[in-house]
């Protein structure tokens, strides 16, 4: 029988950090994921990356998962229709991660720097947006082969249908 599964695509990028440019790119991404019927995944929060990409994906219609660090609902993106309260603080990374099935990685910061580290490790298809070239060579030298990248959302959209297809 055909696993009916949808598939639950990580978006993971910096919180209070993250500047105009990278907080539409997120967004759109959001909205892409949601478009194609796929379950978004981010750290849940009303910050950031993690709330452009669950608004994007939240008013195109989708479902988003919001891993939250704390055990209560404070600070979290009003744009999240699940949530999974851990109160595990940052190690939530890991169950951000284990319970992607594909990571994008929008933007850098040192949560996000773990989540993409985490998500090598587990062997999870990985592809950067919005980094600088010395961050995509870092992670490429961790991986041991070339990390995919692109700033174009059509062309990580194509890329993540190739991983889950």
């Amino acid at each position: 029988m055909k696993n009916l599964r949808k598939p639950v695509i990580g978006v993971m990028g910096p919180g209070e950090s993250a500047d105009t440019d990278l907080l539409l790119h997120a967004e759109e991404l959001g909205k892409r994921i949601a478009e194609n019927g796929w379950i978004l995944l981010t750290g849940g929060r009303e910050a950031g990356i993690m709330d452009a990409a669950s608004k994007g994906a939240y008013e195109a219609g989708g479902t988003v998962i919001g891993i939250l660090p704390g055990d209560n609902h404070t600070g979290m993106s009003n744009f999240v229709s699940i949530p999974v309260l851990t109160g595990m603080g940052h190690a939530r990374n890991v169950i951000n991660i284990l319970t992607s099935d594909v990571v994008v990685i929008c933007g850098m910061g040192h949560g996000t720097a773990s989540e993409a580290a985490l998500a090598l490790k587990q062997g999870k298809p990985v592809i950067l947006t919005k980094v600088t070239e010395p961050d995509t060579q870092f992670f490429s030298r961790q991986s041991g082969a070339p990390i995919d990248y692109s700033d174009d959302v059509e062309k990580v959209i194509a890329w993540i249908k190739k991983q889950i297809m």
